[in-house]
């Protein structure tokens, strides 16, 4: 009875979603009503309730208002760095090149810079202005976030090696050896997803586009082994991006490469100075919880944003377009948000998991990339996913006997690999296309994605134990 009320949660919030008969937002706010009983028999001691209640609740505003910060920030930034010839769907023609620069290297830098899913939202603003919507477009935005280890310059992968007590360069550098086969998995489906959106890919553009997440998974190496971990997804991203666009878009005029870049350029120089500065004042009200400082991501994404928005004639109706395209996605966010928490802290997700391991016994190693995915999906964050799970990943791995760095390598990896497919950030890329696109038509088009997370991991466990 215990089991079936702590997962009756999920089990509605996926069948309402799945079966389309109500949206990010209905779904989520029935799965909350039910949270409640699950919270309830997870609780060690159940009078505890009003203030287990009152706790996350502060926590959740905390955590949940960064990435809406984040979101709106980004939705700014772009409205802000997007040129007038730019916005017409027909001013940039599609073509299978373009749409690889940025659904892939292009979303992957930002995200590695920016992190909180950043990178799907210029991915698919990008997508939109050549005339690419629905799921189609929704899921090659996704595909931004393959680098989510490294996204926000590492904050997931740092809190993972420190609740694993494992050191977080070589957690970084096995964690790029699953990605970089990830990348080469994934080609197949960017074409199909191309070809969905009616942009077939030929065959020398299928080359070019290969030898490039080549490029992108040899240079995530390289990187890993020999630099700071946090700057492993910038500086592997980084190169590639400039190869897709440059083929994409060869400039008639450097000064008008110089001047598209510059926004970008800019917001990448901030948020890099804003890492200078270890010491900067932070709000602080969980000891427990990363700080929120001076120099967070939304602060300079916001400041930037607006710096580029004074400068401009109609920046005050940019700004309203932006604020009112990000409502939909901040609630849906929130609510995610709100639904993670209490599964997690409660304990009704950790239970969860050590029921089905118990239940698996001598194939419970098996059950740590399933358990990832699952943990991904449900908190929607690299950081959500290893401060749920991480802790039960290692306790299984050392009830199994596997070595020390392998079950926190395949949650960090896994967890972070199925978070495009998760409850909050499909809510998210559903919310920014506006066009009736649900979920679940998102899901299907990802499953294969998920299918390879899952086949690494497993093959991970099986060839490293």
């Amino acid at each position: 009875m215990t089991l079936a009320l702590q997962a009756l949660p999920l089990l509605l919030l996926l069948g309402l979603l799945s079966s389309g008969r109500a949206g990010p937002v209905g779904a989520c706010l029935i799965a909350l009503a039910a949270s409640l009983p699950a919270v309830l028999v997870s609780l060690p001691d159940p009078t505890a309730l009003p203030g287990f209640l009152r706790d996350q609740a502060l926590r959740w505003l905390f955590l949940g208002l960064q990435p809406v910060a984040v979101v709106t920030g980004g939705l700014l930034f772009h409205a802000a760095a997007t040129a007038p010839e730019e916005e017409g769907a027909g001013a940039r023609p599609p073509s299978p090149a373009r749409v690889f620069a940025v659904a892939l290297p292009m979303g992957a830098f930002l995200e590695s810079v920016t992190g909180f899913g950043v990178g799907a939202v210029f991915a698919l603003s990008a997508l939109r202005r050549m005339g690419f919507g629905g799921g189609a477009a929704g899921a090659l935005a996704l595909q931004s976030l393959v680098m989510i280890p490294w996204g926000g310059l590492g904050p997931g992968t740092a809190l993972g090696a420190t609740l694993a007590g494992v050191p977080a360069q070589t957690l970084s550098w096995l964690n790029a050896w699953m990605t970089a086969a990830w990348l080469l998995l994934l080609a197949p489906l960017l074409w199909s997803l191309s070809a969905r959106a009616g942009l077939p890919v030929p065959g020398r553009e299928r080359v070019a586009q290969a030898a490039m997440l080549g490029a992108l998974g040899g240079l995530l190496l390289l990187a890993a082994a020999t630099l700071p971990f946090e700057l492993a997804g910038i500086l592997s991203a980084g190169p590639v991006m400039l190869w897709a666009f440059w083929r994409a878009d060869p400039p008639r005029h450097p000064r008008a490469a110089l001047d598209r870049a510059a926004p970008y350029l800019l917001l990448t120089l901030c948020l890099l100075a804003a890492r200078l500065w270890p010491g900067a004042p932070a709000l602080h009200p969980f000891p427990d919880y990363p700080g929120l400082p001076l120099t967070h991501v939304a602060v300079v994404l916001w400041l930037v944003a607006g710096g580029l928005l004074l400068g401009r004639r109609d920046g005050l109706a940019r700004t309203h377009e932006a604020l009112r395209r990000a409502r939909r996605p901040a609630i849906a966010l929130l609510l995610y948000v709100l639904l993670g928490r209490l599964l997690a802290a409660s304990g009704a997700a950790a239970a969860l998991a050590g029921a089905a391991a118990a239940a698996l016994g001598p194939l419970a190693p098996l059950a740590i990339a399933p358990f990832a995915l699952l943990s991904g999906l449900v908190t929607g964050s690299n950081v959500g996913s290893n401060g749920a799970l991480m802790p039960v990943q290692v306790a299984l791995g050392e009830a199994a006997g596997l070595p020390p760095l392998l079950a926190p390598a395949v949650q960090n990896f896994a967890g972070a690999a199925s978070v495009p497919a998760s409850l909050g950030v499909t809510a998210l890329v559903c919310g920014l296309l506006a066009d009736g696109t649900r979920p679940a038509q998102l899901w299907r088009l990802l499953w294969p994605s998920l299918a390879m997370v899952l086949g690494i991991g497993w093959a991970a466990t099986l060839l490293l134990r």
